[in-house]
């Protein structure tokens, strides 16, 4: 009985502390965990079963290792928050998938996804024909975001200007260049980009959101 009453301890005790761990790390759906977060998850959850499952050791044993997760965690969220380029680096971008209609194939092979994933995240987000899409863009989670066309309404937000850093491969989609972009600054009396937290286009027009 001493040994059932010692398991059932730990498996209060870790899951408390896991709890608190993944309040610790943020709020994220599951479907929407980056790639740190989900290998901290499962390693965090591995560590978890040896302690309860080796109830004959240290308890505080697999905590050092849990600890460390969670630091690497909140550092590598740390240096996301503070960087684009990191984030790129390690969850990776969007994807367009759809454009107007018409399934650009090329992306699709890059990222690996086929077309019965398609017609299956179509089919989640209601669409019955794909040229009821202005644009279908697979997101690093591996969602799929769809908009529909829509009448008097052209395009989705494209972030232009990211935590004062500009997103020149943005501008080529949307077939603008930096002087334009600069132009409109000057107009709004922005001389830096680090005065701009997020500049978006969206239906035909600038947004534009300043660092606190």
């Amino acid at each position: 009985m001493e040994i059932y009453g010692i398991i059932s301890l730990r498996v209060v005790v870790v899951y408390l502390l896991i709890v608190l761990i993944f309040r610790l790390m943020g709020k994220r759906e599951i479907g929407e965990l980056g790639i740190i977060d989900l290998v901290v998850f499962i390693m965090i959850a591995d560590i978890a079963v040896i302690t309860i499952e080796r109830y004959n050791e240290s308890f505080f044993k697999p905590m050092l290792p849990m600890g460390i997760l969670v630091l690497i965690q909140v550092i590598f969220s740390h240096f996301s928050l503070r960087s684009r380029n990191f984030r790129k680096l390690v969850d990776g971008e969007p994807t367009i998938i759809i454009k107007d209609g018409k399934i650009i194939e090329k992306q699709m092979k890059k990222q690996r996804y086929n077309f019965d994933d398609l017609l299956m995240q179509l089919r989640e987000n209601n669409i019955r024909y794909i040229s009821d899409v202005e644009f279908a863009i697979l997101e690093p989670t591996g969602k799929l975001s769809v908009i529909k066309k829509e009448k008097n309404k052209t395009g989705y937000t494209v972030g232009l200007i990211i935590d004062g850093e500009l997103q020149e491969e943005k501008l080529s989609e949307l077939n603008l260049n930096k002087e334009w972009l600069y132009d409109e600054l000057n107009k709004r009396g922005i001389k830096n980009l680090k005065e701009i937290s997020f500049c978006s286009y969206e239906n035909g027009k600038l947004y534009i959101d300043k660092n606190n």
